[in-house]
């Protein structure tokens, strides 16, 4: 293939992507304005125009496939699904397998007027708050024992000093024990002092 014939297949594929992109603009478009005239009008008005039947009135055996129609408003067509689902006794008994088969929306979970202690930006503030307040109380506590040992071990001194016996300055009558030990202190020599050198330098 040659340059000029590939130049040309790619300005063809080109047109045609531009063509198509504007014909879906077209269609969304047009989409738009159809769904926005729809949304004026009531749900009676258009199942008239539409020749349907009104949706909460289907029964089992109806053609429910008219209301796939791309001409069908969205809450039209719900609506007829959900009749489809209660009309159906395949899709109304369920046989409680469906792991998403129940209501996991906030009205079925969420408690009515829920309080919290979550605060945007600070996360569980009470929480944290009261955890804070117990270590205080509980550091308080730990040092308030050691001050009452204190003033305790403090008067048992003091009761201790006072509770000391007085003795009078008495001379104690000599026993032959007491005489025989100040004997062998006399005739003991007394131990001789340590000589030290000292040296001189000049």
């Amino acid at each position: 293939m040659s340059a000029r014939q590939d130049f040309w297949s790619r300005r063809k594929a080109a047109v045609a992507a531009e063509a198509e992109a504007e014909q879906r603009a077209n269609e969304a478009m047009q989409a738009a304005e159809e769904q926005a005239l729809q949304e004026e009008k009531s749900d009676a008005e258009i199942l008239e125009e539409l020749d349907l039947k009104d949706p909460d009135l289907l029964e089992p055996g109806d053609d429910f496939s008219a209301f796939m129609k791309a001409a069908v408003p969205e809450r039209l067509r719900r609506r007829a699904l959900r009749k489809l689902w209660l009309t159906n006794p395949t899709l109304a008994n369920v046989d409680g397998l469906v792991d998403y088969g129940e209501d996991f929306t906030d009205a079925a979970t969420v408690v009515e007027n829920l309080q919290t202690t979550y605060q945007v930006g600070k996360g569980m503030l009470k929480h944290i708050l009261e955890m804070e307040r117990q270590e205080a109380a509980k550091q308080s506590s730990e040092e308030d024992p050691v001050d009452a040992e204190e003033t305790i071990e403090v008067a048992g001194t003091d009761e201790t000093q006072q509770a000391e016996p007085q003795f009078a300055d008495t001379p104690r009558p000599e026993t032959p024990a007491t005489q025989s030990a100040g004997t062998e202190a006399e005739d003991t020599d007394p131990a001789p002092t340590r000589r030290r050198m000292r040296f001189e330098f000049t």
